[in-house]
């Protein structure tokens, strides 16, 4: 293998590495916040919210990413007065997809929680809101924690989808090395490497943190 290209496009992965963890990082951001939305919306005694967060989950673990992502920069544009730029599109397109997998991490966390819990803080007086705050999240996320860590992991593998739609994160890059070096296996090879760093080094600070948190219970 002649990976002597490096000495004159590392630039290229190194670029990518960025793009790729600036999309990784807001897509969690974003796919949190609507997933747990979603959670709270199918545990919702209102029946259409929950009807609206089973469709919505349903849906988009049903459908491919790429075809998510191609419906969202080509699609939106078309129905909406928005023409979004490509990473704004690409972390929409992402966050709707990690939304409905976070949504089924929390629902599955909350559910866990023993009943009893949110009993005996209602006897006690407190809202329901105030119980799910100071009660059942703090548990619920100590809990899901490795389920939250490992959808991190899978949503900067999954981010190498929207090279398709021309953002230069890290496979498109390598994409870029490969015909200007007209070598096939070594760019791809070296962005394998990278993206292993990336999540060996994430899932590390991951376990670290969780040890943490056993340690402080």
């Amino acid at each position: 293998m002649d990976f002597s290209f490096l000495f004159k496009y590392a630039g290229y992965f190194a670029r990518g590495a960025g793009v790729t963890i600036y999309l990784s990082f807001f897509t969690v951001l974003f796919g949190t916040f609507l997933g747990f939305i979603l959670a709270l919306m199918k545990l919702s005694p209102i029946k259409p919210l929950k009807w609206f967060a089973s469709g919505y989950v349903e849906f988009i673990r049903g459908t491919p990413l790429l075809v998510q992502v191609l419906i969202i920069y080509y699609g939106l544009p078309m129905f909406t007065p928005w023409d979004l730029p490509d990473k704004v599109a690409g972390i929409l397109a992402l966050s709707i997809n990690s939304a409905a997998y976070m949504a089924e991490i929390f629902r599955a966390g909350i559910e866990n929680i023993d009943k009893g819990q949110t009993e005996a803080a209602r006897s006690l007086g407190m809202s329901k809101s105030l119980t799910m705050r100071l009660i059942i999240l703090p548990q619920a996320i100590k809990n899901i924690l490795p389920a939250l860590g490992n959808e991190f992991i899978v949503v900067i593998k999954e981010s190498s989808i929207v090279m398709f739609i021309g953002i230069s994160e890290l496979m498109y890059n390598a994409q870029i090395v490969k015909s200007k070096t007209f070598q096939a296996f070594e760019p791809f090879f070296f962005a394998a490497l990278v993206y292993f760093v990336i999540t060996f080094s994430l899932s590390r600070l991951l376990a670290r943190f969780e040890r943490r948190l056993k340690v402080s219970d």
